[in-house]
């Protein structure tokens, strides 16, 4: 149980005197190390190349929009629109409309194969996803390709957002624009790929011994 739920258990109890105090006031909250896991194009492409699919086009949407896998599940075709996709984040609420590119259209143009229904991703008889079921075919195929492959394929679902936004180029603030998110440290937090960075280049002083100047 985590400690904010049992800390309203014990204060339900302290205000009704079934116990003396709260133990869990003052107990500092454990931090979770942020994940620093970035997916290569060769490991993302990979499992691409064996998913079915429902979770190629789910992948698609979730890398090219930053998106996560409860919005991408739920996503509906009233939500496609001429601009782009209408997404409003269920976390946090934010509300943007994802700009159409090629890859995006193919994406979604993959999914008018599929049963029709209300959502843009659907099961066989035309429901949306449960995550449940969706992620069972997510880590099948993500485990197949690791096999086939030789790659190792030990990247979660959500990491296909974070990808998403390490290869969006620009600024912390074009890509805080890019994913939705409310301030740019949580959007460091989702960077995660490594930055080739200039080094120093400067010539190297003349009295240096010429065994060591070539």
């Amino acid at each position: 149980m985590k400690k904010s739920s049992m800390s309203r258990v014990y204060s339900w109890g302290y205000e009704r005197g079934y116990v003396k105090a709260n133990p869990c006031a003052g107990v500092s909250k454990f931090k979770a190390k942020n994940r620093e896991r970035y997916v290569t194009d060769k490991e993302y492409q990979a499992v691409l190349c064996v998913a079915p699919l429902p979770v190629f086009i789910a992948m698609e949407i979730a890398y090219l929009c930053a998106a996560r896998v409860s919005d991408v599940l739920s996503l509906k075709w009233e939500q496609v629109g001429n601009d782009g996709i209408f997404i409003q984040q269920g976390k946090t609420g934010k509300k943007q409309i994802k700009a159409w590119s090629p890859r995006l259209q193919a994406a979604i143009e993959k999914a008018k194969q599929l049963p029709t229904s209300a959502y843009v991703i659907s099961n066989q008889y035309g429901n949306r996803y449960m995550y449940k079921g969706f992620n069972e075919m997510w880590v099948e195929a993500r485990n197949r390709a690791g096999k086939i492959s030789g790659i190792l394929t030990d990247f979660t679902f959500h990491d296909l957002k974070a990808k998403g936004i390490s290869d969006y180029e620009g600024s912390s603030r074009d890509k805080q624009l890019f994913s939705g998110h409310k301030t740019e440290g949580q959007v460091l937090i989702y960077d995660r790929k490594v930055k080739v960075s200039p080094t120093l280049d400067v010539p190297l002083p003349e009295n240096i011994p010429r065994k060591y100047s070539k």
